[in-house]
C-alpha cells in the first residue's frame, strides 16, 4: 500500500494556535541519495550509503538499479546517531544500504514514476548495460523534457528509440559500453541534463565533455553537488568553478571508488518546518544541519532571514543543529531563485502571508517540473483570496487576507507542503492528496502534527 493510498483525499491542514516550538529531524537528501546510488552502482568495488532517504523517488532509483543487476542490501544500525527516529513504514534514518556493483544487463523495464533524477540519470547508465532497457513512468513523466539527454547520448554513440518524442517512454539499447567524448547540450530546462551525463561519464571509453549552450542554466548548486560527489568517488573532473572553461564540464575516463557515504538531511525538505517558525513567530531546530554543503536548501538560512527571521548554529555532542526563529512579522522580498528553484513553492506560500509584495524571478523552468508550478501556485493561492500573477520567469505576490478552502496539489509534493504552510495561519485550508509528499518526504503529515505538538519528528 502506498503512502498516498492511506491518506484522506482532503487533509485538513493543522492550524497553529500559537508559536511553533519544536525540534524536527529531517530525513536524508533525495538529491544526495540518488546520486550516491548511481555512483555506487558504477563503482569498481562495493560501497555504503548510510542514513539514505527512503521515499518514492529514492526507492524507484534503488529498484531500477536492482533490475539492472546491482545488489543493494538494506540493514539497520543499532548504534546510529541521534537521527535514528523511526518512520511510519518501519524504516529508520539509522538505516544503511550496501551497494554491490555487478555487470549491468537487460532486457528490463524501469519505472521512473515522476522522478526527474531517475528518468534523467539512468538512461546514461543503461548505455553501459548488455541489452535493451525500457523506461516508462507516470503520465506526467511523458510531459517532462528528456530531449537534451537523449540527443546527447546519441552523439556519444548510444542507440535510443523514443519515436522522436524527446520524452518517455523510450528504450536504450545498451551495448555494454559507450564511446563518450565531447557533446553540446541545452540544459536551460534542467541542470539534471548536465548531471546525468557527468555521473556516468567516468565509465565512458573517452570520458565525457559536456558543453552547455543554452541561454540559462538553473539550479547550479545541484551540478556542484554532482561534481563534489564524483570527486569524492575518485573521478577527475574539470569545471568552471575551479578555473575551467565557462559552461564546460569534463570527466575523465577511469574507475570509481566505493564510498562510505553518510547522507545529509534534505535541506529543501526542511523548508516547511523553518517556514512554520517564520509564519507563527516560533522556533524550530533541525539537527545535523551541515555547516558546509552543496544543497540548494542551505539558501533558506539567508532567504528566510531576509523575510523576517533569524538563525543560528548550535554545536552539541551529536553534531551541529540549526535553530530558526521567527519574529512574528514577515517581509516581502525580491529574489532571483534561478539557482534554488525548488524552494519557490514554499517561499511563495510565506510571501502570500507577508506585510509587503514579493517578486520571485529566474524560475521559468518550474513550468516543466512535477507540474507547472508557477500556474499551480498562482491558481491555488488566488483561490484562497490571494493576489498572485505570473511573470515571464516567476511570480509577483501581493499579500491579501486569505481564507480557507481546498488547496490542490497536482501530485506535486512541494505544492502540498506549500499549502500546509499557509494552513498554519489560515484556518480551514484542506490539502488535496497530501500523500504525494511521500515522493521525497515520507510521513510528512505525522511530522507536521508532531511539530505542532512540540514533539519533534
Amino acid at each position: 500500500m502506498t503512502e498516498s493510498s492511506v491518506q484522506p483525499a482532503l487533509w485538513p491542514a493543522p492550524y497553529a494556535s500559537g508559536a511553533v516550538e519544536a525540534t524536527v529531524t529531517v530525513p536524508g537528501s533525495k538529491s544526495v541519495t540518488n546520486r550516491g546510488l548511481v555512483l555506487a552502482a558504477l563503482a569498481a568495488e562495493p560501497g555504503w550509503l548510510r542514513r539514505p532517504l527512503r521515499s518514492r523517488d529514492s526507492l524507484l532509483m534503488a529498484e531500477a538499479l536492482r533490475a539492472l543487476g546491482v545488489r543493494i542490501e538494506e540493514t539497520v544500525s543499532s548504534s546510529s546517531s541521534a537521527s535514528s527516529a523511526a518512520t511510519a513504514d518501519g524504516t529508520t534514518t539509522g538505516e544503511a544500504w550496501r551497494v554491490i556493483p555487478s555487470g549491468l544487463h537487460g532486457p528490463v523495464t524501469v519505472d521512473v514514476g515522476n522522478a526527474g533524477t531517475v528518468m534523467r540519470f539512468l538512461p546514461p547508465v543503461a548505455t553501459l548495460a548488455d541489452g535493451p532497457v525500457r523506461f516508462d513512468g507516470d503520465p506526467r513523466s511523458y510531459e517532462r523534457p528528456l530531449h537534451s539527454v537523449i540527443d546527447a547520448l546519441r552523439v556519444l554513440g548510444a542507440r535510443i528509440d523514443d519515436d522522436n518524442r524527446g520524452s518517455l517512454p523510450l528504450t536504450v539499447h545498451g551495448g555494454g559500453a559507450l564511446e563518450g567524448g565531447p557533446v553540446e547540450i541545452d540544459a536551460s530546462a534542467s541542470s539534471q541534463f548536465v548531471s546525468a551525463l557527468l555521473l556516468s561519464g567516468a565509465r565512458f571509453n573517452q570520458g565525457v565533455e559536456v558543453r552547455h549552450v543554452g541561454a540559462t542554466l538553473p539550479s547550479l548548486p545541484h551540478i556542484r553537488m554532482t561534481v563534489d560527489m564524483l570527486r569524492a568517488a575518485g573521478a577527475q573532473v574539470d569545471e568552471p568553478e575551479t578555473g575551467g572553461e565557462p559552461n564546460v564540464w569534463r570527466v575523465s575516463s577511469g574507475a570509481l571508488l566505493g564510498r562510505d557515504l553518510t547522507v545529509e538531511p534534505d535541506l529543501s525538505n526542511a523548508q516547511p518546518f523553518l517556514a512554520a517558525a517564520l509564519v507563527t513567530g516560533g522556533r524550530v531546530t533541525v539537527p545535523d544541519w551541515p555547516v558546509r554543503t552543496t544543497q540548494p536548501g542551505d539558501a533558506l538560512r539567508e532567504i528566510f532571514t531576509a523575510m523576517g527571521g533569524s538563525c543560528e548554529f548550535t554545536e552539541t555532542a551529536e553534531g551541529t543543529s540549526l535553530t530558526f526563529t521567527g519574529t512574528g512579522r514577515i517581509h516581502g522580498v525580491d529574489l532571483d531563485l534561478s539557482e534554488v528553484g525548488e524552494l519557490t513553492p514554499g517561499i511563495a506560500a510565506v510571501a502570500a502571508l507577508a506585510d509587503s509584495p514579493s517578486t520571485l524571478r529566474g524560475v521559468a523552468h518550474l513550468r516543466l517540473h512535477e507540474t507547472d508550478r508557477l500556474a499551480a501556485l498562482t491558481k491555488e493561492i488566488n483561490e484562497l483570496g490571494g493576489d498572485v500573477t505570473e511573470t515571464a520567469d516567476g511570480l509577483h505576490i501581493r499579500p491579501r487576507p486569505l481564507h480557507g478552502g481546498v488547496f490542490h496539489t497536482y501530485e506535486d509534493h512541494r505544492m502540498a507542503t506549500a499549502g500546509s504552510i499557509i494552513g498554519l495561519v489560515v484556518n480551514g485550508v484542506e490539502i488535496e492528496n497530501v500523500g504525494t509528499t511521500a515522493k521525497t518526504l515520507p510521513d510528512f503529515p505525522r511530522m507536521w502534527t508532531d511539530m505542532l505538538a512540540g514533539a519533534g519528528a
